[in-house]
């Protein structure tokens, strides 16, 4: 298996098929072979009907059930845990990085990096669509606060479409911890102290509407898990 897909999807009825469609139809093209992980986190709506009408139809699709709602991070380790592939990528439901910039990321894994990351704050990413203003606002001031408090220089930590040696996946996300959207983060930081390379790379981004994340609470939370993650984290080997 060269290649492992890793969802997230709560409540995704509305887009979750084309994206899977569109993800199958593009690496079928590729000549290698692949995986789609979906892990349902306790959707409340008919996503897990359609994902189970889509494995009809792509027959590397394997879907994870989580009984109850237990956050993106969770999941998205969760997948990565149960995948095969030689490279692991892990992506929003909603593509807004098409998958086709998965290229990007793994034209640097082959030149000595273990991770790559998709970026929509470098000078070259491209945004063809762009958030509100105070979700921009929100985003740049979380960034921020994730250099100064961890000391992680990336324009983005929160773009979700990484990408991953498999090692390096298996090494990162069995001591991961934060079960929300701080995940991402928690993730750099075990890399950086596992001394791993990680290449941020520009990508091209759309902003889907029906994020989420919202803005107070989740704020607010996020903050929190970077204080815990700063101060109670034990480094690898300790």
């Amino acid at each position: 298996m060269y290649l492992s897909v890793v969802i997230a999807a709560y409540n995704e009825e509305e887009r979750i098929g084309d994206s899977l469609i569109k993800t199958y139809d593009y690496l079928k093209k590729r000549g290698f072979d692949f995986e789609i992980i979906v892990v349902d986190d306790g959707s409340s709506d008919k996503t897990l009907d359609l994902l189970r009408k889509y494995s009809q139809k792509i027959t590397n699709l394997i879907i994870l059930e989580n009984e109850n709602n237990r956050g993106k991070g969770y999941s998205v380790k969760r997948g990565i845990l149960k995948s095969k592939g030689e490279v692991v990528l892990f992506t929003d439901a909603d593509f807004s990085t098409p998958i086709e910039e998965i290229d990007k990321l793994i034209y640097w894994l082959n030149n000595g990096y273990q991770i790559a990351i998709g970026s929509r704050a470098m000078p070259d990413s491209q945004i063809k669509i762009y958030q509100a203003w105070y979700r921009q606002l929100m985003g740049k001031s979380f960034n921020k606060i994730i250099q100064l408090v961890l000391n992680l220089d990336y324009y983005d930590t929160q773009c979700g479409f990484k990408c991953f040696q498999r090692d390096a996946a298996l090494e990162v996300f069995k001591g991961l911890k934060s079960c929300r959207f701080s995940f991402d983060v928690e993730a750099l930081y075990i890399a950086k102290h596992l001394g791993l390379k990680v290449k941020e790379v520009p990508i091209c981004w759309y902003n889907s509407a029906g994020s989420k994340v919202r803005l107070i609470r989740d704020s607010s939370k996020m903050f929190w898990d970077v204080l815990q993650i700063r101060f109670g984290y034990v480094k690898p080997g300790k």
